[in-house]
């Protein structure tokens, strides 16, 4: 969790303002859409979901309304997160870059802007390659969601929570071109570290107003945890 609240805090520092811009409005409008369509819609999808529970657990509606309400924020949090993310994959790896070099004091390999250009692709695969990752195991969870009450919208949640650590503190590893897998192995070597980044990201994505900031929040934090956990694995002190 503290790695957030360090993200959050290096939003402000010196050097950084300049690369959190994209980003940020780029979080700033899809956030904007994404919860302009979710007070249209979420009533809805709630008497829905409140639809597949048996009749003889219907005393637990007052306990599943909220439930379910916070499941469908989260949701649509995390699809539009994946949507920006994609779109934002290259001004997160350079502000992820920023951080890591104000964090340890070593920059990588000084490449200049063409050099940049040339790695776009790179990373919108890298993109790509959590998508595929994401996306079946998604659907799974996903109808745990809708169809086990109670235990579904938990189990989904911390799936939406592992990709939040994925998604995030992958950026620093494709900066220095860390094949995806390692990346998971040894995310998953820290599983209460990486589940607590990633469950603080998801919550604060369904909190107005912060939620607005966390994209480059969470680049910031992901970053932050590489450096201090993570980087002298491959760069010894």
């Amino acid at each position: 969790m503290k790695y957030f609240f360090q993200g959050l805090s290096l939003l402000s520092t010196k050097g950084l303002r300049r690369y959190v811009l994209v980003p940020l409005s780029i979080n700033l409008v899809l956030f904007a859409l994404a919860f302009f369509y979710l007070l249209q819609q979420v009533g809805g999808w709630v008497e829905v979901l409140i639809g597949f529970v048996p009749e003889w657990l219907s005393f637990l509606s007052y306990v599943l309304w909220p439930m379910l309400v916070l499941s469908s924020v989260l949701t649509l949090a995390f699809t539009f997160t994946m949507v920006a993310n994609f779109i934002a994959a290259p001004f997160n790896a350079l502000l992820s870059e920023k951080v890591e070099l104000h964090l340890s004091g070593q920059a990588l390999p000084e490449q200049g802007f063409s050099g940049f250009v040339k790695d776009v692709p790179r990373m919108l695969g890298r993109e790509w390659t959590k998508f595929v990752y994401c996306f079946p195991r998604a659907l799974v969870f996903l109808l745990a969601f809708f169809f086990i009450p109670l235990i579904g919208q938990l189990m989904w949640f911390l799936f939406t929570s592992w990709m939040m650590a994925i998604q995030y503190c992958d950026y620093a590893y494709d900066n220095h071109k860390v094949p995806f897998d390692k990346m998971r192995q040894q995310l998953r070597s820290d599983v209460s570290g990486s589940y607590g980044f990633g469950m603080t990201v998801a919550i604060a994505s369904m909190v107005p107003f912060l939620n607005l900031l966390v994209m480059p929040i969470a680049v910031c934090g992901g970053t932050a945890m590489w450096v201090d956990k993570y980087r002298g694995s491959y760069y010894p002190r």
